[in-house]
């Protein structure tokens, strides 16, 4: 695929942009939030503290971030797992893991969160940040998570979302339509990468709506949200019985 602003970046082959991108991804990831990624980032790591875990997977792991936070976080966890199919973003991310000298805790596996490579209710803990959007198949990620997980562990998603209040929502979708993909596609020279991000965003369920999803794959009454900066993130808490 070139870098055609007409190319049309479908969800299954979604990681070979983020390879693509994936040099510029944390500078963009920064630079385009105001640096909020990197608290919402940090709640979602106090959130897991909670938990109380010992074994983490975290799904379209990226370059790492999300894991390395909480890491740091939850000193308790004696095994984490990033898994990503972008083979460029997981190169970074191993870097990442060994300046911090967390190869002794830490696997960066090349893999599918819809065909998760691990047994049935092995780990405690599953986290995904921002990247359940991107899969071709977000109720069987769903159910892919219920059955990793023990029973009584917990899921934690941070996705985008929509802000309720209707002026913020229309100055939010202005920036996204239109500064977002010019900024993002200067930095990176992969404008179709960050019309892609606005064009999943304002497509996806989120609320209740992507609860109702988290409901049918198990988690029944225990899913909880929390929104973050007026509604542009929301993080969906789920607990296995």
């Amino acid at each position: 695929m070139n870098n055609n602003e007409s190319s049309v970046i479908t969800r299954d082959e979604s990681w070979r942009m983020f390879d693509r991108i994936a040099r510029r991804y944390d500078l963009l990831n920064h630079l385009l939030s105001g640096g909020q990624d990197i608290l919402w980032r940090r709640c979602v790591a106090r959130q897991a503290s909670e938990t109380r875990s010992k074994c983490l997977l975290d799904l379209a792991t990226g370059t790492a971030d999300q894991l390395i936070s909480i890491c740091k976080k939850c000193p308790e966890i004696e095994n984490a797992i990033g898994l990503d199919m972008s083979a460029g973003m997981l190169e970074l991310g191993k870097r990442k893991i060994e300046s911090r000298n967390l190869t002794a805790t830490v696997d960066l596996i090349h893999g599918s969160a819809v065909e998760i490579p691990l047994a049935n209710e092995s780990v405690d803990l599953v986290t995904i940040t921002f990247g359940i959007r991107n899969l071709p198949d977000v109720p069987a990620g769903l159910n892919e998570i219920h059955r990793v997980l023990k029973p009584g562990g917990a899921v934690i998603i941070l996705e985008f979302s929509l802000p309720g209040n209707v002026f913020l929502r229309g100055l939010y979708l202005f920036y996204f339509r239109n500064i977002l993909p010019t900024i993002g596609g200067l930095i990176s020279g992969d404008r179709s990468a960050y019309t892609y991000l606005n064009r999943t965003v304002e497509t996806f369920p989120y609320g209740e709506e992507f609860c109702d999803l988290m409901r049918d794959a198990g988690f029944n009454n225990s899913v909880s949200t929390r929104e973050f900066t007026y509604g542009i993130s929301t993080a969906y808490h789920g607990t296995k019985n």
